[in-house]
């Protein structure tokens, strides 16, 4: 795990989990690599305090499904009717498990079945915490679709522009160089996606811009077009969850790893000059 963009201990992290020995891994790990100093709840009451009396407001909440008080799940949804993101942090999971998790829009889970356990948890805190620095513009001529997609986009924290055309993201694009991901239908009225992506191509390589096209059709070569067109990536609507939200952190890390490369590489050459 790397992270070099300084401390995120401003933030509000409350952990509800019972157990001494995951907090206390939790809590060493996120003070060592971001500086953040959890707030641990090992009850259902704890937790409702907290939110209470807390002087500021939580920012992200690590939750076990159950609590001594809680036994049931109610600490998920007592979180979630507060709309305070979560990620669920479990020992049990299998498939009616997770469809009970996902029902309440959570950002994250991570299961308790392996010695990594804690440092994917507390990546996605991090991704979770430093999420909005990522501008992503959707592309959809559905307003059913662009409202559903910013909606998961914006519950992982990202930055969120749409374009209901792809005459409209390119306009979009000229003016807002910070957008890092495009995600694109495939069939749209005026540009269908693989032109689109040619036309970004043409101003902006994928050194600047990853390019995820989206589709309902069954047509599997339309993935193979989209990257001849110059994508970086195709997905199959109905998303799956935990799919869709690793391939746009992929693509994002990507990014990020190829603009930090450029740099230190700008850096040496500078040096040489010099």
């Amino acid at each position: 795990m790397q992270y070099t963009g300084g401390s995120l201990g401003e933030h509000r992290i409350v952990v509800a989990e019972d157990s001494n020995v995951f907090t206390s891994m939790i809590g060493q790990t996120l003070k060592e690599n971001f500086d953040i100093e959890i707030e641990v709840c090992r009850s259902f009451e704890e937790l409702q305090l907290a939110f209470e009396y807390g002087e500021r407001p939580i920012k992200l909440a690590i939750s076990n499904i159950n609590l001594p008080g809680a036994e049931n799940g109610e600490a998920l949804k007592y979180l979630a009717e507060l709309s305070i993101p979560i990620i669920v942090f479990t020992g049990t999971f299998h498939e009616s498990t997770r469809e009970g998790i996902l029902a309440h829009d959570i950002v994250d889970y991570v299961i308790k079945d392996n010695v990594l356990a804690i440092d994917l948890l507390a990546e996605s805190v991090c991704r979770f915490l430093t999420n909005h620095r990522h501008h992503v513009l959707i592309v959809d001529d559905s307003a059913t679709a662009r409202a559903l997609l910013r909606s998961r986009l914006e519950r992982f924290n990202f930055n969120v522009s749409v374009a209901e055309s792809g005459a409209e993201a390119l306009s979009i694009l000229k003016v807002t160089p910070d957008i890092g991901l495009v995600i694109t239908d495939y069939n749209m009225p005026d540009i269908d996606c693989f032109e689109l992506t040619r036309r970004l191509r043409a101003v902006r390589g994928s050194h600047e811009l990853r390019i995820i096209g989206v589709s309902s059709s069954d047509n599997r070569l339309l993935t193979a077009r989209f990257l001849k067109a110059g994508g970086n990536d195709f997905m199959l609507r109905p998303y799956v969850d935990e799919e869709f939200y690793c391939r746009v952190n992929q693509n994002l890390d990507t990014l990020d790893q190829i603009k930090s490369a450029r740099r230190a590489l700008g850096s040496r050459v500078a040096a040489k000059v010099a």
